[in-house]
């Protein structure tokens, strides 16, 4: 872990290197630029299937989505159109025989939307919920404009996202999931250390990383406790009955999710400019020790997906690539040299 520490200011530090991100998908890896979308999959039969494409999208092209607070719930929305349509490609490679046609825009936007329903149920709703029956049930009802319930929840809202991801680790798939999110930090180490991007340089590296996703998602649940402790009590009850006031509370946090996006982001990118502050350091720990669960270490063969996906998009910044394209190769080398 100290090592680690050691290497935020490589990890975090704005460089001459253009930023390059990725996500874990079903047998494969995603990797994004700021000029390009890849994904690399590796298919039942050994082969790699691959897509890729410029990157300019409607967001990107309308300055007012670039500013201040309100680029990290853009980033947000992005993000999670670029997973699942990753998600997507990877399954009807991956998984040929089960995933069927691919989905169209609409289906996947329409699928999308239902997730993340679900997510916010599971972890906004849920916890509210749990807050406000936990004092019911003591006999000393929490009221939103106490900390002391923004505290458990933040808490109850950790407790339920660690418990779900330990759960779902427990799946043989889930598990080989988690392998391509270590190979995708591995390879994105390299890449920020100026080594070459190759799987020789790869495997040595780490397999928890700063930046990643799930650290994030703690930094979120932190803002989230502030600024639901700020904003709730200045909202008046909403109904009579504490039950329906309790839903409509909870009504009322989805639509701040993106602001508590929008003010994370703008910390993650500031811990980008100061990353010898204790503060930052105070924030990363934790979500280097959850990605002990989300990541494992990766085997030869998913380290090449995750170096082909970022040499990719390595070649779409250099300007030596600049077309929409998917193919199959039958081995990493044909891949390479295509």
């Amino acid at each position: 872990m100290r090592r680690l520490l050691r290497l935020l200011p490589i990890a975090l530090a704005d460089g001459a290197r253009p930023y390059i991100g990725g996500q874990a998908v079903l047998e494969g890896v995603m990797m994004r630029s700021p000029k390009s979308f890849v994904v690399a999959v590796r298919r039942p039969d050994g082969s790699i299937a691959v897509r890729e494409e410029p990157w300019n999208n409607f967001f990107t092209r309308h300055r007012i989505f670039r500013l201040p607070f309100l680029r990290g719930a853009v980033v947000l929305i992005e993000s999670l159109w670029n997973g699942y349509v990753a998600l997507d490609f990877s399954a009807q490679h991956a998984a040929p025989e089960e995933a069927g046609k691919p989905q169209s825009n609409l289906a996947i936007g329409l699928t999308l939307v239902l997730s993340l329903a679900f997510g916010l149920a599971l972890f906004v709703g849920l916890p509210h919920f749990l807050t406000w029956g936990l004092g019911q049930l003591l006999g000393r009802p929490l009221d939103t404009t106490q900390l002391a319930f923004h505290l458990i929840d933040g808490a109850l809202r950790l407790v339920i996202f660690v418990g779900y991801i330990a759960l779902v680790s427990r799946l043989a798939e889930i598990r080989r999931v988690f392998q391509y999110h270590g190979a995708e930090h591995k390879t994105i180490w390299a890449y920020e250390k100026g080594l070459p991007v190759e799987v020789e340089t790869a495997v040595a590296q780490t397999t928890l990383h700063p930046r990643c996703g799930t650290s994030f998602l703690l930094i979120v649940v932190g803002i989230s406790i502030v600024l639901f402790s700020m904003v709730f009590p200045l909202i008046p009850r909403l109904a009579e009955g504490e039950l329906a006031n309790t839903l409509l509370q909870m009504a009322i946090k989805l639509p701040l999710t993106f602001p508590i996006a929008g003010i994370s982001y703008e910390l993650q990118r500031l811990s980008a400019k100061r990353p010898d502050l204790r503060l930052i350091r105070a924030l990363v720990v934790p979500g280097l020790w959850l990605q002990r669960i989300t990541t494992r270490e990766p085997t030869p063969d998913q380290l090449e997906i995750a170096v082909l996906a970022m040499r990719r998009c390595i070649a779409y910044e250099r300007g030596e690539r600049n077309e929409s394209r998917v193919e199959i190769f039958p081995a990493l080398a044909d891949a390479l040299t295509a």
